[in-house]
């Protein structure tokens, strides 16, 4: 391979993974940066060429990385989560009604904007009824939306993507077979052929691998490979069946190994989440790089009325119908008519439709390119600017929220819980014991009945205002393996356990580094050991720094006694005492820790048991 072409494919990649970094660190939706570093490198400096690069190879390529995208999406969806919220029903409406008036309302805003011929506007509105996963899954991430909201959004995103491609796949056949007897019947059958294709070859597909996972034919270094052989082998055998049709089957086949029970799949779903994350950054640069200059040129006033039109009323309109009589609040209507970032599932099939219409007699077909990347990059910049400060205004979620998920709600763990709590901290809890659930929820804690591991456990967990998770049963596994379990929705860096003894540590430590949490409090603050320094019954001290009291007085009074356990900062900032960040307080926090006053009685010194002075 030239030098040069390995350069452009490598630093596809290279900067891809850079703007994703980027956009991690400046809080700002990673689509942005990939459209904008892709631009920049295709029709505004030359330097990016896909059509060049790749040939006859970048449709096929584009396709099979959509379908990947959105097997990763179908993997996220769960019918508990419908069921636990009660809003199958309203997404039901949103996937029909608000699609339908969405594609109705879209074609005319594209007729009377651009004066494009009704066969172009009504395929182009049945594009753009999409909202897609590859947009709305990062910004929910980021906003941390939990509830009703986030769950509508997710469904919303993954299940209408295949639902725009099928449509805009009906009007092409409509469109091919022109104006005479057979087309309304060609176009059924299309439709016909889609859904049972994609309904069948992704359950069976999902079939044959639950099975073949279920009787061990797989070894572990294969699950990933071989999922990804099924999902490719349905996505091309329904797309031989009908064009698009494999994105139905794709999701379905998610749908169906997310919803089973028999076997686990986790560890396929966190690969696909990084394979995923690479594909959409090849993909968004890749895309964007492909325009012309020629194209971006034709862009005007009637863009800028087609956008607006587009977001604020045909969005809106099309939510707000099809949420009539739904127990959703005006402002989560309203958040969600406000969120609708289109995505790479727009933008790859408009480029596939593009060509196709200009064959047949549509010359004006080849804006459609340029516009839907002009919706798909104000959409996301729209939204992605406006969805965090409209969810705080609307109260769906907290500016950087403080609470903690105790995972453990026995005698001292509750203590603690309560002491947080008056601090107006959230504090929430889970727990195996009935009866140490039963005392929490007594003490106005809520706290969830069940193992922490358990994917209906997690289910049940409010996640709105919490930030961390501090894991302190007595069982080091389990603290750990729910670390494991709750990274994801809080960050490696927010997920703490109790240390481990330090016969569990060294050469032969039983959870190695990268298998556990930050460390509480201090190296030798086992369980034991803080259940012996609470107390019976256990107490936990909450004492203000002053200017006349500061933290070397507090040191001082209690005598090298005293297990510092939480600070919060005079402005509510919660900040947990780990082993590798020892926080010093300042005037106005206040300290929570196990402690006995220096001149009380002293408790007894048992080696390692004497575990915290704290720092002068």
């Amino acid at each position: 391979m030239p030098h040069h072409e390995l350069v452009q494919l490598a630093g596809i990649f290279v900067v891809g993974i850079a703007a994703q970094w980027l956009a991690w660190r400046f809080r700002v939706p990673s689509i942005l940066l990939l459209l904008a570093m892709g631009a920049l490198a295709g029709p505004v400096l030359g330097r990016l060429n896909p059509d060049h690069l790749f040939g006859d190879l970048l449709p096929a390529i584009v396709s099979l990385s959509v379908a990947v995208i959105l097997y990763e999406g179908g993997l996220t969806l769960r019918y508990r989560e419908l069921q636990k919220l009660r809003i199958g029903g309203v997404f039901l409406r949103l996937a029909t009604i608000g699609v339908l008036l969405a594609w109705v309302l879209g074609a005319f805003a594209l007729r009377y904007c651009f004066e494009f011929r009704w066969p172009v506007a009504i395929l182009l509105g049945a594009i753009y009824v999409v909202t897609g996963p590859t947009v709305v899954s990062p910004m929910l991430r980021h906003l941390r939306l939990h509830g009703r909201v986030g769950a509508l959004l997710k469904w919303e995103g993954i299940v209408v993507d295949p639902v725009g491609a099928v449509l805009a796949v009906l009007v092409y056949t409509f469109i091919q077979a022109g104006i005479k007897e057979d087309a309304l019947s060609a176009s059924l059958w299309a439709l016909l052929k889609t859904i049972v294709a994609g309904l069948l070859l992704g359950s069976a597909a999902a079939g044959v691998l639950i099975v073949m996972l279920w009787k061990y034919w797989i070894p572990d270094t294969l699950h990933n490979p071989v999922s990804l052989m099924f999902m490719f082998t349905a996505f091309v055998l329904a797309n031989m069946v009908q064009d698009e049709a494999g994105l139905l089957a794709v999701t379905v086949m998610g749908l169906v190994l997310a919803n089973q029970r028999l076997v686990s799949i986790r560890h396929v779903i966190e690969f696909k989440e990084t394979l995923a994350l690479l594909l959409l950054s090849f993909l968004f640069i890749v895309l964007a790089a492909n325009l012309q200059r020629s194209d971006l040129a034709t862009l005007g006033w009637r863009s800028v009325a087609f956008l607006a039109l587009m977001m604020f009323l045909v969005r809106p309109v099309s939510v707000f119908v099809s949420t009539i009589g739904s127990s959703l609040s005006w402002s989560e209507r309203l958040f969600i008519a406000c969120m609708a970032p289109r995505g790479i599932v727009a933008a790859s099939v408009a480029s596939v439709f593009a060509t196709d219409l200009v064959a047949l007699g549509y010359p004006r077909a080849v804006e459609m390119v340029p516009i839907t990347f002009l919706l798909v990059f104000i959409t996301v910049l729209v939204y992605g600017i406006s969805a965090r400060p409209l969810a705080i205004r609307l109260g769906l979620i907290r500016l950087n929220p403080q609470g903690v998920l105790f995972v453990g709600a026995h005698a001292w763990a509750r203590t603690l819980a309560n002491a947080l709590k008056s601090e107006g901290i959230d504090v929430a809890m889970i727990d195996t014991d009935w009866a140490n659930v039963c005392l929490a929820r007594m003490a106005g804690i809520p706290c969830q009945y069940g193992s922490a591991l358990a994917e209906s456990t997690h289910e049940q967990v409010e996640f709105a205002g919490l930030g961390r998770l501090v894991a302190v049963t007595a069982n080091d596994e389990v603290n750990a393996l729910a670390c494991l379990r709750y990274h994801e929705d809080f960050g490696r860096n927010e997920v703490y356990q109790l240390p481990l003894p330090q016969e569990k540590l060294g050469l032969h430590e039983t959870i190695p580094l990268d298998q556990r949490g930050r460390l509480l409090f201090g190296k030798d603050c086992t369980f034991a050991v803080l259940r012996e320094w609470a107390g019976n019954p256990p107490t936990a001290r909450r004492t203000p720094i002053t200017e006349t009291f500061s933290y070397n007085s507090y040191c001082e009074h209690y005598g090298g006694t005293a297990i510092p356990l939480f600070i919060v900062r005079a402005n509510g900032t919660l900040q947990v005492c780990t082993v590798d960040n020892y926080p010093e307080p300042r005037p106005g926090d206040k300290v929570i820790s196990f402690a006995q006053p220096r001149n009380g009685e002293q408790p007894a010194e048992h080696g390692k048991n004497r575990v915290v002075q704290p720092p002068a």
